[in-house]
């Protein structure tokens, strides 16, 4: 059970504190709702971009990470289609510091071109690495691209394209901080050795005068119904055959998104699933194969991975997955099977709230999503989720007309 205060500043700064005596740390979070959904399709990779630049200095201070080193911290960030996430975790005693450093940088970055450049390169340098230069790196621009059609989630966090990223002027720069980075759309949360007046004091002191800025309000057009399968092959110099096949599922807040969340562990969660066990130890047509969902606020994937054995071609495999996938949809589902993917899951929610930094991320996620009874109830929806759910969950979503299937051929 995570206990927490929360109160809100005149300029519109959210704010939620957990006290926590056990530890001599604190760790503060600041989350603004942006992220590459928020892009526009001419101009993506800017959020994750704007992460970057973030730590190049602000209005008043001029190394964020030195500072931060020299209170007995550290700190970082990450980007997601959803939001842009950063945290410090230091001794209590300098919480200050923290307060201090994301203040300023809320109220002003040193916006110049040679920071900005500097940033561009490193981003280009991870663009190059992870996607252009790595083998299957491009997968996830394959499958996202396929599935989405008009929905922003049609591109991954790093962008489109390289060029994207390289043609961002520091004008653009000025105008998403000021657009996105205020008060209004931010939420900031606490958690460790802290007392919530303190706190509010603090957040006062280096918050309160920040002009408030709007919220987010842009509204995303919603991705059609997908009533037909797509396809599409990549081929690269890669070792061996990948398969990837996505289907539409649920937001994050829907009623099904648990029963989902617990079908993906049944079917390909670790080496004791359904695709694991029939794919890989029984008809030996592939040497890995995994399911998992994407975990998106809005209307995500569940999404199946294969990698392919030599000999081994396309067809056979996704006739075989499909096959594992019909025999669920019929209803082969005992409640012993669900029990343990149950606990799994209520194992880990478990001890991913036992860290600081856990806490104040879900506090403030939860926040944006304004479900903050989801805080301490999420063990109790799986909990209760139920076999014919599960059932219902493969049988409305895991259809061929709903999905997208990429088969990425090595070259030999």
């Amino acid at each position: 059970m995570i206990k927490f205060d929360e109160f809100e500043l005149q300029n519109g700064l959210k704010v939620l504190v957990h006290e926590d005596k056990t530890t001599p740390l604190a760790t503060v979070n600041i989350l603004y709702n942006v992220g590459a959904k928020h892009e526009k399709e001419s101009k993506t990779g800017f959020a994750h971009l704007f992460e970057h630049f973030m730590f190049e200095g602000s209005k008043n201070i001029k190394e964020f990470d030195s500072e931060m080193q020299k209170a007995g911290g550290d700190n970082n960030a990450f980007t997601t289609n959803d939001f842009t996430n950063y945290y410090e975790t230091l001794p209590a005693t300098n919480i200050e510091t923290a307060f201090w450093l994301e203040s300023d940088r809320m109220l002003e970055l040193d916006f110049n071109q040679e920071s900005l450049d500097t940033q561009i390169s490193v981003v280009s340098e991870e663009f190059k690495e992870n996607y252009i230069n790595k083998p299957y790196g491009d997968l996830w621009h394959g499958i996202s691209d396929l599935a989405y059609k008009t929905h922003p989630y049609k591109w991954p966090t790093i962008g489109y394209n390289l060029q994207h990223i390289e043609s961002i002027t520091l004008e653009e720069t000025k105008q998403f901080f000021y657009e996105f980075y205020r008060p209004k759309n931010a939420i900031l949360t606490v958690a460790g050795n802290v007392k919530t007046s303190e706190i509010e004091q603090l957040a006062k002191k280096w918050f309160g005068a920040i002009e408030p800025g709007k919220a987010n309000t842009i509204v995303l057009e919603k991705e059609a119904k997908q009533t037909q399968t797509r396809r599409k092959t990549l081929e690269a110099k890669v070792p061996l055959d990948k398969l990837y096949l996505a289907f539409h599922i649920c937001s994050r807040l829907d009623k099904d998104y648990y029963a989902v969340d617990l079908l993906s562990d049944i079917l390909g969660e670790n080496t004791t699933s359904r695709l694991y066990q029939k794919l890989v130890k029984e008809q030996k047509l592939v040497s890995s194969i995994n399911c998992f969902i994407s975990g998106s606020d809005e209307n995500g994937l569940i999404v199946i991975d294969a990698t392919l054995n030599e000999d081994v071609d396309f067809e056979t495999v996704e006739k075989n997955i499909f096959d594992v996938i019909n025999t669920l949809q019929k209803g082969n589902l005992e409640s012993r099977e669900l029990e343990k993917v149950k606990n799994k899951a209520i194992n880990y929610l478990a001890f991913s709230n036992i860290s600081n930094v856990s806490k104040t991320f879900n506090m403030a996620h939860f926040k944006k999503m304004n479900q903050l009874d989801l805080l301490n109830n999420e063990r109790m929806f799986y909990k209760e989720v139920k076999t014919n759910e599960v059932l219902n969950c493969a049988q409305k979503y895991l259809n061929i007309e709903n999905c997208s299937i990429l088969n990425y051929k090595a070259i030999k």
